[in-house]
């Protein structure tokens, strides 16, 4: 068989049914209900048609679903980079101050946060297909708004917007991948799946910044809203929907809605409650105190929501996750190694800035200059890594990429005054190189330990690891660091070397934590593949 074209029995628990035209190409001479195509099919379904029969007919089907993906995730993400530039341009049109416009990137976390878990359960029943068209005409709705809102309460609310749409588009997106790979190649489609999540900020910087210089900042989401219809136009005409009868389309929504109905909602709520107060109480800490009432109270909340899922998941009869995966060290240790990373990464991408401006000196254009590096590297090297991992194995990849982030932290622990640009680079790139190398390999793990019909789940439960890791690795080095710098009375101080020690402890602590992720991945198991001499016999 064929590594890089869908196994046929896929089929049976592919909820989009998006691989039956490849198993039955005759299929796409029929409309959807499966009437036969006559004269009265417009133009844009006869491209559709066509298209879609010579995508499924080609060795390469698997690499069309991935293209017309990764154009949809380019179309979502190229924005968020840029955006964070024109916040204090935004905050002086609005009368308003960057502290109150930072919740246009926490407010989307938040509702990525509370929405991932149903949404991916939503994809597993309904079809992710349909899903991520959902979440791309739910990210234009949110581009259109931003670029008319008035006021700061509009910019809020449609930004906020954006996030639940991410999470339709990001479990949907992750669980297509996957299913349109053998799980022997899956880890190299999961790379270009990391270039463009990690590129496509830095080529939005290189795009938006003149559209906002010349244009504004508003123009940048109405051409974000024309990139958005594009997007939605190439994935709607590449992704196949199933091909099925009347009959068996009204027996498959009538199994969805049943599993829907059954669906235990109060754990699925527990679960999305639980990370969005998690979340909140880690954002809200830095300015309201780790000791004040509101951030214990939602961390006590957290808690008690997270127990009350935990209950559901080992009681319910239909859980939103099976309990018995939890028992699988591929399962669980990517996303603890996830999580892990993400704390250093972020924490460390957020503090850069401010250890070259604070502690050298450096201007914001010196600055955003040398932090290319990070996500460019980060770019480049995961699609590499795929491929490299197909030969090593995930573990040795996910061990290499943990041990270069937590180098990458180390090196920034260790910066003198007399240190050179040179060496900020190389502490730059490694922490790009770390993540780069493991976070593929990590995705593929996982995904080979559930089933097709429950990897929007899976996308989900990955990616909320991510955030959380994200969001505690932010605020908690941030407050060591400022408090470090209170402390020895330099909050105010001019940049210099009594400025550039307080953050010797904060990349201490994110590289103990990095190094929890190189423990991790040595629990990690690749996933197996015969061997080359075997493979070659095969042919």
């Amino acid at each position: 068989m064929n590594p890089e074209r869908p196994a046929a029995h896929l089929e049976r628990d592919d909820p989009d049914g998006l691989l039956s035209a490849v198993s039955d190409p005759a299929g796409a001479a029929f409309g959807t209900l499966g009437s036969e195509a006559g004269s009265d099919l417009n133009w844009f379904s006869l491209l559709r048609q066509r298209v879609q029969l010579r995508a499924a007919a080609s060795s390469r089907y698997s690499w069309w679903v991935l293209w017309s993906l990764l154009a949809g995730l380019f179309a979502l993400n190229f924005t968020f980079t840029v955006f964070i530039v024109a916040l204090p341009t935004v905050a002086s049109q609005f009368h308003s101050s960057v502290s109150v416009l930072t919740w246009t990137m926490v407010g989307p976390l938040l509702a990525y946060g509370l929405a991932a878990p149903l949404l991916g359960k939503t994809g597993d029943i309904y079809g992710h297909r349909r899903l991520y068209l959902i979440g791309l005409a739910g990210a234009m709705v949110s581009a259109l708004l931003t670029a008319l809102s008035h006021n700061v309460d509009m910019l809020l609310v449609a930004r906020t917007l954006d996030g639940v749409q991410g999470a339709a588009t990001g479990t949907a997106s992750g669980a297509l991948i996957n299913a349109a790979f053998s799980r022997e190649e899956r880890v190299k489609a999961l790379g270009w799946w990391s270039l463009v999540g990690a590129g496509g900020p830095v080529i939005g910087v290189s795009l938006g910044s003149p559209i906002i210089a010349a244009f504004g900042w508003r123009a940048l989401f109405w051409f974000q809203l024309v990139v958005l219809a594009g997007a939605l136009a190439v994935v709607a005409v590449v992704l196949p929907r199933a091909r099925t009868s009347r009959e068996a389309a009204a027996r498959a929504q009538a199994q969805a809605r049943a599993e829907f109905h059954q669906l235990d909602w109060l754990g699925s709520a527990s679960l999305s409650i639980s990370v969005t107060l998690v979340m909140l109480g880690l954002s809200l800490g830095p300015s309201q105190g780790w000791a004040s009432e509101v951030t214990l109270a939602l961390f006590v909340a957290g808690v008690f929501t997270a127990a009350l899922f935990v209950y559901r998941l080992r009681h319910a009869a239909h859980p939103l996750i099976p309990a018995y995966y939890f028992a699988r060290r591929n399962f669980v240790m990517p996303m603890v190694l996830r999580a892990c990373a993400n704390f250093a990464y972020f924490g460390g991408f957020f503090l850069f800035p401010l250890l070259m401006e604070q502690g050298y000196g450096y201007s914001i254009p010196r600055v955003g200059a040398l932090a290319i590096a990070r996500p460019l590297t980060f770019a480049l090297s995961s699609p590499l890594a795929g491929y490299a991992a197909v030969r090593v194995g995930e573990r040795a990849s996910a061990l290499a990429g943990a041990l270069f982030l937590t180098g990458s932290m180390a090196l920034f622990a260790l910066l003198q005054p007399t240190s050179g640009a040179w060496l900020v680079a190389i502490a730059l790139a490694l922490s790009g190189l770390g993540m780069g190398v493991a976070m593929p390999s990590t995705s593929s793990v996982m995904a080979s330990e559930v089933k097709v019909s429950e990897f929007g789940v899976m996308s989900a439960a990955q990616l909320l690891a991510m955030q959380v890791g994200e969001v505690a690795g932010i605020e908690v080095l941030e407050t060591i660091q400022q408090s470090a710098a209170r402390s020895r009375g330099l909050a105010h101080a001019a940049a210099g070397p009594a400025l550039l020690s307080t953050f010797r402890t904060p990349f201490v602590l994110a590289a103990a934590v990095s190094a929890l992720a190189v423990a991790t991945a040595g629990f990690l198991r690749s996933v197996p593949r015969p061997r080359r001499g075997a493979r070659n016999r095969l042919r």
